[in-house]
């Protein structure tokens, strides 16, 4: 039961976004290196024209890294055959919405106005970082945004670098309540949950064994 909840959820996660060659590829800052070397692979197929981090440090890097998770992203790039000229940084944020606002202004302050774009983060990710993408974006209506993630089952993301199956349920039962809440905050667009995965949730916070990363004040 536990795991089908968790398949439910991870299912209305991932936006199944047709990708588009788009002007910058930006990489959301996160604990897996994966989305990186992904975003790469993006980029060397000739899918953008930038490749951008942002990142300084999340509630799930802090102590992992010795330094940004932009920084970290980067390196990864850089082996994988990236230019570092077509490498841009935004080292600063530590959360969705700074990782959206920053990037808006960094790329400001370089002159590049960019109308379409490809977001890559974790796939129980996904969902989250358009929503807030859609809300903090400035001029996001008239903004192309397509969103990915490593192409991972839930089953097998799991590895020694990001935690056990247990841990990515705990982090994606947090990422659908601020689904749920954040509109109301104004962080995020609405999106509409279908019941079944609000069901799912629902079970899978009963159990009490996926709650180190839920709100408690929403």
């Amino acid at each position: 039961m536990q795991m089908d909840a968790a398949q439910t959820i991870w299912n209305y996660m991932i936006m199944g976004h047709e990708l588009k060659k788009s002007d910058v590829i930006l990489v959301l800052g996160n604990h897996d290196i994966r989305t990186a070397e992904y975003a790469s692979e993006l980029y060397l197929k000739g899918l953008g024209d930038w490749l951008m981090f942002s990142g300084k440090v999340g509630s799930l890097t802090k102590g992992k890294w010795n330094k940004p998770e932009a920084e970290i992203f980067r390196d990864v790039a850089l082996n994988q055959g990236v230019p570092e000229g077509k490498i841009i940084l935004e080292s600063e944020a530590t959360n969705t919405g700074e990782n959206i606002r920053f990037s808006y202004n960094k790329l400001l302050s370089l002159g590049i106005h960019a109308e379409n774009f490809i977001l890559v983060q974790t796939p129980y990710m996904e969902r989250r970082s358009y929503a807030t993408f859609k809300k903090q974006w400035k001029g996001s209506d008239l903004i192309n945004v397509y969103v990915t993630s490593p192409e991972i089952g839930l089953r097998d993301y799991p590895n020694s670098d990001i935690g056990t199956l247990e841990d990515i349920i705990t982090v994606m039962l947090g990422c659908l309540q601020r689904i749920l809440t954040y509109p109301q905050k104004g962080y995020q667009i609405y999106q509409e949950v279908p019941n079944e995965v609000q069901n799912a949730f629902q079970y899978l916070v009963n159990c009490k064994t996926f709650n180190n990363y839920l709100l408690h004040n929403s």
